[in-house]
């Protein structure tokens, strides 16, 4: 089992540039993709970003490249999301995810383990 905790969410105006973290623990050698997926509501949850846990490979979603960078810290098992030039189509529930089997990066079903989520919340 892995678990996952976020933190750094909340209420940020557009432009600004919060970092979410996401701290892993439990069987973290079996991990071998992190990533971060959003959802907003009424909408399906969508990919933002992943990363290999070897670091040699970095994804985003079209509706972020350019503006979040994902990062990772093995020494600390844990997983950075830095978002810059906040929009408010951007406000959602961001998911932090591990996957330690077989599966798409792109898709919530390519990953075994999820956080509990943390609101973020861009204001015009």
């Amino acid at each position: 089992q892995v678990q996952l905790v976020e933190s750094g969410g909340g209420l940020v105006q557009a432009g600004g540039s919060p970092r979410l973290s996401c701290a892993a623990s439990g069987r973290t050698s079996s991990m071998n993709f992190m990533g971060w997926f959003r959802q907003a509501p009424g909408k399906e949850r969508e990919f933002v970003a992943a990363i290999n846990w070897r670091g040699d490979g970095i994804y985003y979603g079209d509706s972020v490249k350019g503006r979040f960078t994902i990062s990772r810290d093995t020494a600390k098992n844990t997983v950075y999301l830095q978002m810059n030039n906040m929009k408010p189509e951007d406000t959602a529930v961001y998911y932090c995810t591990a996957r330690v089997g077989y599966g798409s990066q792109f898709t919530a079903t390519g990953y075994d383990y999820w956080g509990q989520g943390t609101q973020v919340t861009v204001s015009s």
